[in-house]
């Protein structure tokens, strides 16, 4: 009994829901919810039913979080693992692909040519780099609008013009 006492003052301190803590929550639960009980029979009031389904609400609410923290500790556990795993994989990559390197710097290896595209392709690559203009509803090109020719359209300046105009007919 005191090493209960004395873990369930150390779970305190202790980040999370410790073993200790989710008994005394649970003992102290059930110790209410006998109580509601108790009362119940010797009253009759209809407010220690609402009192003990609220009691088990969150009695049942306590321990469905304190699972889900451990479901997320265990993720994150596994999460940690398997990036120590790739990290020593990602050893052994090095590795082989130091030996690759040196492969191919010895120059023993041939060079193959998947990477070779055929002239025609080459040249309608260039054709359509050179080439890419916008184009209008006729298929000719148009000429883009910069912004040093503009009409003022654009401007907040003449809409304000256009206000000013308006309030001085009136």
């Amino acid at each position: 009994m005191t090493t209960f006492i004395t873990d369930l003052f150390t779970s305190i301190f202790t980040p999370g829901p410790t073993p200790t803590l989710l008994v005394a929550t649970n003992v102290s639960f059930a110790a209410l919810q006998l109580v509601f009980l108790v009362l119940l029979v010797l009253t009759y009031s209809i407010h220690f039913i609402i009192l003990s389904f609220l009691c088990g609400g969150l009695w049942w609410s306590i321990n469905w979080f304190a699972a889900e923290l451990e479901v997320a500790k265990q993720i994150e556990k596994e999460k940690k693992e398997r990036e120590q795993a790739e990290e020593s994989d990602n050893d052994e990559e090095k590795h082989w692909r130091k030996r690759e390197r040196s492969a191919e710097d010895s120059g023993t290896e041939t060079e193959g040519g998947e990477d070779r595209v055929s002239p025609a392709e080459e040249h309608r690559r260039v054709s359509m780099a050179t080439t890419l203009q916008p184009e209008d509803a006729e298929g000719g090109i148009r000429k883009r609008r910069s912004l040093g020719s503009s009409t003022g359209d654009l401007s907040t300046d003449s809409e304000w013009d256009k206000v000013e105009e308006a309030d001085t007919q009136r």
